[in-house]
């Protein structure tokens, strides 16, 4: 097993990595590039147009429990070993994940937290993804890479996740904080969903720390530890005490994680249904907004 990676990797870094030929067995690159449908974007097209040099595309609608109702809920162990081990990855390599959002990332926390889910902690997000990649100059490639199927063996670390039915009797204990990484509008019921029958809202009691805040605007890179500190001091999060996200279905809760990580935190559990789950199956009385909400 790989010693456990830095969570962020810096672009130079892997622009040295890729230039010194490492890229390979010890070292795998993944575009985690994922977007809401309302964007219209396709990431598989964009990354056979443009991609940082020997990285693999990593589809998180694919690697996932195709029999859920609710999108990307996560997999077996069995199907995320089979997945990565396609793309060459086995329990001793390095994994870098990034994506092309212009926030400087949105789906590759989500990949980042998969891995270490699965036991594998040699995992670390570009900081800044591609928006700083190209910000800073580096090399981009059309080059199609078929890295040779490795070996791997996944252990999940089960008490990680969270289902409806934790969040909801926790609404009665308030034993855990829980955390929603959406943008204000989308958690306060006034800005509509992204999903079809998905109204707006959030759970009682949750706090709100929208994930575009902890990346510089200008930059795309995650802000310094001690300023992610003090933004959950502000959002009322106990980083002493344990927590759970959540967001719309289980990807940008992600970032809460990876920068709860970053400020020394042992590790938020996620709720993998998230609002689309939420939304589907509580009581009208357990869905809070300013909007709507849900009718009875």
């Amino acid at each position: 097993m790989a010693a456990q990676a830095r969570a962020l990797v810096a672009a130079k870094w892997l622009a040295e990595a890729i230039k010194n030929n490492q890229v390979g067995p010890r070292l795998r690159i993944l575009d985690s590039s994922w977007y809401l449908p309302t964007l219209n974007r396709n990431v598989k097209e964009e990354f056979s147009q443009r991609h940082i040099p020997g990285a693999s595309f990593f589809d998180i609608d694919d690697c996932c429990d195709k029999s859920s109702t609710f999108d990307h809920m996560l997999p077996s162990e069995k199907e995320f070993a089979e997945y990565v081990g396609n793309l060459g990855i086995s329990n001793d390599t390095h994994v870098v994940v990034y994506d092309t959002s212009d926030f400087g990332g949105f789906a590759a926390p989500r990949v980042w937290w998969m891995f270490r889910f699965f036991g594998h902690e040699s995992v670390s997000v570009l900081n800044g993804g591609m928006k700083n990649w190209m910000n800073e100059g580096h090399p981009v490639s059309s080059e199609d890479c078929k890295p040779e199927r490795a070996e791997f063996r996944a252990a999940i670390n089960k008490s990680w996740v969270k289902t409806y039915e934790d969040v909801l009797e926790n609404l009665s204990t308030k034993q855990v904080q829980v955390v929603d990484a959406r943008v204000s509008g989308r958690f306060r019921g006034l800005a509509p969903e992204p999903r079809a029958n998905t109204e707006p809202g959030h759970i009682p009691g949750t706090l709100n720390m929208p994930f575009p805040d902890f990346m510089d605007s200008s930059s795309g890179l995650y802000k310094e530890p001690a300023v992610l500190a003090q933004m959950f001091r502000e959002a009322g999060v106990d980083l002493q005490k344990p927590f759970w996200v959540t967001c719309g279905s289980g990807v940008t809760a992600c970032h809460i994680a990876l920068t709860a990580h970053l400020c020394g935190h042992t590790g938020p559990c996620l709720y993998d249904g998230s609002w689309s789950e939420w939304f589907a199956r509580a009581a009208p009385e357990h869905v809070i907004s300013e909007g709507k909400g849900k009718q009875a």
